[in-house]
């Protein structure tokens, strides 16, 4: 029967046609309505862990191809014919609900009633819980379906059913057995030091040879041990929340180990968090709530993991935020010797404590932590003294203060004069077109010109009134805003140390932030700035005045000051790109 069985599936599997669109379960449904009723079976494959299909170059490992062969035999032997096999790759077999292939031939059993007998390799194949064999065998009984194993001596016969029983307790007790066998060996397996499952970020899991046998150990991974310990010297300083330090970490290469189902990527912020509380990282591991010394070797050592702790303490305390500004100059300061050698990097703030308490905070180069600057850690204190002091020398001279303001109300009076004249002339030509639009209407009337021609010379009238009153309507360009950005530049810089100084840190971050592009500290000077604007534009203007002319220059018949440019149409001009 299985020959004759065998023939057709190649008969059926050669037709091209009736293979198209997906029809393979067609084929299967011919095939077992061609069976004879009470023959029907199918077999049901198994093995408990993904392993065992991946340790042959069968891409179905070796005991799934084993197994089917002993079901195919046993077949032949019943006389049976196999109409279907359903093929379960590394599922656990405590966990029935969860395996889809049996899930699967189960409800064709139910549906489709097509199914006479299942055979399976062993009884543990299929079940290794009794109360689990119990339901599935009282519904395939219900279902006149009965279960075949290839090894064993089970069936509906008294004799068979009884084998039954026993060996479905035994499979049980087995189970249960293995398991704890299992738990108490990987528990002395961790009282011994040892590392139970994968490996922590920052390690391998590893296999070595000791005294002829294959020992699974823990090794560090020298690609991201380096990261581990980077982000705990990083976090300690204070200047990274959770958020930022995956951030950094993740730009400077971290990534996580890649698995089968999952690519390398960025740590989140659990898993950071987590691997910075991890005590595994000081060299030990934890059985049964007690904590003894691990095999691995430590990453970490008791002070920089304690300080770490206290950090997170304090900051779980209080809820975890971003710091955008530990200190007042962080995000304006950037290191002078970079910039000399071409390289712009910020300077970040270090806070250390020393054995009696004392605290101490510094500022240094990022660039410090790979080697490539040699600049030294200064004392916050010095740097903050030598940025108010640098504050000095951005002021405006007096007399520069006073002319610039005397030529923004000049060209203020212009501009206010300029914008009367051309609602003026904008009126004007609104009403010799309303002059025009009745003349046409009135030519209309008396049928003096043709009605197409009147109506082409109607719509232009409207074109053009709809262009004057949108320019009347439209608020011309306000230098009063231009003026204001202006004085408050030259009100802010008038006298800079002395507001600095007497600013508080939230206001001194504020007037850094809005003056300076950057600072550039070389040691405890400040060696260069970079300015915003407007004010890089107005010491422009200065410094040109001082590099030309001792005095300021005698009044001009054009009223321009320097710096200004005219733009098209009288009395209007341009000053660091506004119009005046």
């Amino acid at each position: 029967m299985t020959s004759a069985y065998d023939d057709l599936v190649d008969e059926l599997l050669g037709d091209d046609e009736l293979l198209a669109d997906g029809a393979l379960p067609a084929v299967l449904s011919t095939v077992a309505e061609t069976v004879e009723p009470g023959s029907r079976a199918v077999i049901y494959l198994r093995v408990s862990s993904a392993g065992q299909v991946k340790n042959d170059y069968d891409p179905e490992g070796i005991s799934i191809p084993a197994q089917r062969v002993k079901c195919q035999r046993k077949a032949e032997q019943l006389g049976l014919t196999i109409i279907d096999e359903y093929v379960e790759p590394g599922r656990t077999a405590t966990e029935m609900s969860k395996r889809v292939e049996f899930q699967r031939m189960l409800t064709r059993v139910r549906n489709a009633g097509d199914v006479d007998y299942i055979i399976v390799y062993k009884l543990s194949r299929m079940a290794r819980n009794r109360l689990d064999d119990a339901i599935v065998m009282a519904d395939l009984r219900k279902r006149g379906v009965t279960l075949v194993s290839a090894t064993e001596s089970i069936d509906d016969s008294p004799v068979g059913q009884l084998m039954h029983g026993i060996l479905a307790t035994f499979n049980e007790y087995q189970s249960r057995e293995s398991g704890a066998d299992i738990a108490y060996k990987m528990k002395q397996k961790a009282k011994n030091g040892g590392t139970i499952g994968r490996a922590p970020l920052g390690y391998l899991n590893v296999r070595d040879r000791f005294d002829g046998r294959e020992i699974r150990t823990i090794a560090v991974d020298p690609e991201r041990a380096p990261f581990v310990q980077l982000a705990f010297e990083l976090y300690v300083t204070g200047d990274y929340s959770l958020e930022d330090l995956s951030d950094e970490l993740y730009d400077r290469g971290l990534r996580t180990r890649p698995t089968g189902r999952h690519p390398a990527k960025q740590v989140s912020i659990n898993k950071l968090s987590m691997m910075l509380r991890d005590r595994y990282y000081l060299g030990y591991v934890e059985v049964d709530g007690e904590e003894v010394q691990g095999r691995h070797e430590p990453l970490i050592d008791e002070d920089l993991f304690d300080r770490v702790q206290d950090l997170l303490e304090s900051r779980s305390t209080a809820g975890e935020r971003r710091r955008e500004h530990p200190h007042y100059l962080k995000g304006s300061l950037f290191c002078g010797r970079c910039k000399r050698a071409g390289i712009t990097q910020r300077l970040i703030v270090q806070h250390t404590v020393n054995s009696r308490g004392s605290e101490y905070t510094y500022f240094f180069c990022r660039n410090k932590q790979n080697g490539s600057c040699e600049a030294p850690h200064i004392n916050v204190a010095l740097v903050e003294d030598a940025v108010e002091n640098h504050y000095a020398t951005i002021r405006f001279s007096a007399q520069f203060v006073a002319t610039v303001r005397a030529e923004v109300a000049r060209a203020i009076d212009e501009q206010e004069a300029s914008e009367r004249l051309l609602h003026k002339q904008l009126t004007t030509e609104l009403k010799a077109l309303d002059t025009r639009e009745e003349n046409l209407i009135e030519l209309a009337a008396d049928s003096t010109i043709g009605q197409e021609k009147i109506k082409t010379k109607l719509r232009e009238i409207a074109r053009q009134r709809r262009r004057l009153t949108e320019r009347l309507t439209t608020t011309t360009e306000n230098l009063s805003d231009s003026a204001r950005l202006i004085e408050a530049a030259l009100t802010l810089l008038e006298n800079p140390k002395e507001l600095y100084r007497r600013c508080d840190e939230q206001q001194r971050r504020m007037l850094n932030q809005a003056i300076f592009h950057s600072i550039y500290v070389d040691d405890d000077q400040i060696a260069d700035h970079s300015l915003r604007e407007p004010f890089a534009h107005l010491h422009a203007v200065q410094s040109d005045w001082q590099t030309t002319d001792v005095t300021l220059p005698e009044p001009r018949t054009d009223t321009r000051p320097r710096g200004y440019q005219r733009c098209p149409g009288p009395t209007t001009w341009r000053c660091f790109g506004a119009v005046f």
